[in-house]
């Protein structure tokens, strides 16, 4: 008996139609990168075209703040301390005290020649008001040797008195107006040495009161205090014991609320750049945050000109180089971060036209 082999069935044929027609799956992906990629590309020149030249930015920039180099107004050995490195202080808070002793007793010495000046003038208007009686005294005596001559020149008619009676008397007159004029003059000079309107407006006491308004004025200049709020910084020459020079800083006092960051941006990234644009800060402490600010004000001169060695372009040697402008920016808010002086920075300002600024803030 003749096995029979069953087959099995066979698989459907393609037909050339069938096997060109690609799956749908790869059709739908090819019509969707054949639209997104042109509009794609459309879009990234669009927003290239707004924005070229808008955005210029630099990493020449950094924190600033203003310094105030603290120095005492008189010479003299620190005595007291009150303050340490990096330390808040208010305005008006005590730094550092210097030994006041030598200035208490420049003190008591100014107020010895007030009291020693008013003596002085007292002693003079007691001299003025003898003059007076000496003017007196002088005109009597003046008057009685006048009347005495007066009778010797009758008696010299008559031949009742000799020659030399007369010459006497003549000479007596003489002196007693020689008297007056000496006591008129030591008058005048004590009038001059007084004002009027008593010995508080006398010369002298006025002069020994402006010595010890000095004197008092020194002594509270040994109180050194805070000039505004800030930290406190550079304290190693701030110690007890220190000999400090009057207009030699001492300590340095950063204050609080000027901060802001300096740009020096390229001469060439000027052209479209004013003040009040915004800016965006980065800071290299601080990755990922972002300051907000604007344009406070451009700098009047390159940082080339104000250097110590400013470049001299006239000599025969000369090489063009781009300058760079500092351009202060104003910080917008409190950063959640603290800024500390001379930290890095990378500034970005937004230099769209003001036309194109109003125009989009209308909408």
């Amino acid at each position: 008996m003749s096995r029979v082999k069953e087959k099995a069935p066979s698989e459907p044929l393609l037909t050339e139609a069938d096997a060109a027609e690609p799956p749908r799956p790869a059709r739908r992906w090819r019509l969707v990168l054949m639209l997104s990629v042109p509009l794609l590309l459309a879009v990234a020149g669009g927003w290239y075209w707004l924005t070229s030249g808008r955005y210029v930015s630099t990493d020449n920039a950094y924190v600033q703040q203003d310094m105030v180099p603290v120095a005492p107004e008189v010479n003299g050995v620190i005595g007291e301390v009150a303050v340490r490195e990096n330390q808040f202080v208010r305005k008006g808070d005590l730094l550092f005290r210097i030994d006041p002793r030598p200035y208490r007793i420049a003190l008591a010495e100014a107020e010895a020649q007030i009291a020693a000046a008013e003596v002085q003038v007292n002693q003079l208007a007691t001299q003025s008001q003898g003059t007076a009686a000496d003017i007196a005294g002088a005109q009597a005596n003046l008057e009685f040797t006048q009347r005495e001559l007066g009778r010797y020149q009758a008696l010299l008619d008559r031949g009742f008195t000799t020659r030399a009676r007369y010459d006497s008397a003549l000479h007596d007159v003489q002196e007693a107006r020689e008297r007056l004029a000496n006591a008129r003059a030591a008058a005048a000079t004590a009038r001059s040495a007084l004002r009027g309107g008593g010995s508080a407006n006398e010369p002298a006491v006025r002069a020994a009161r402006v010595a010890r308004e000095q004197a008092l004025l020194n002594l509270r200049r040994t109180e050194i205090r805070a000039p505004s709020d800030g930290f406190v910084s550079q304290t190693d020459r701030l110690q007890a014991g220190a000999a400090v020079v009057s207009g030699v800083p001492v300590v340095t006092l950063v204050r609080r609320d000027t901060t802001y960051v300096e740009a020096n941006y390229k001469e060439t990234d000027l052209a479209g750049m004013y003040v009040g644009q915004a800016a965006d800060i980065e800071l290299d402490a601080y990755p990922g945050l972002h300051v907000r600010g604007h344009v406070a004000s451009i700098g009047a001169g390159t940082g080339s000109q104000f250097s110590v060695l400013p470049a001299q372009n006239a000599t025969g040697n000369w090489v063009k180089v781009t300058q760079r402008v500092p351009v202060r920016i104003a910080i917008d808010g409190a950063p959640d971060r603290p800024l500390i002086a001379g930290l890095s920075a990378e500034v970005t300002v937004d230099t769209q036209p003001r036309a194109e600024r109003r125009e989009t803030a209308s909408r």
